[in-house]
């Protein structure tokens, strides 16, 4: 089951093969463009913007995607 994560709290991902660690920094929940890119998001499968600490840019992830960092 996958976690429900709030503006702030510190997240990890993988990204080819690496891993990834970030904050959150919203919680999407309807269908929106972030970066030019079409977010299809909903109330019941909700989307995260991330932002990584190392390079500072930001991505969109599904929450099955995401889990708590240390």
């Amino acid at each position: 089951m996958a976690q429900n994560f709030k503006r702030g709290d510190r997240v990890e991902w993988n990204f080819r093969g690496r891993k990834v660690i970030g904050r959150v920094r919203r919680r999407i929940t309807a269908r929106t463009e972030v970066g030019g890119q079409v977010v299809a998001a909903s109330k019941n499968e909700p989307r995260y913007l991330v932002r990584s600490e190392k390079s500072g840019k930001e991505t969109v992830r599904r929450a099955a995607a995401l889990k708590r960092a240390e």
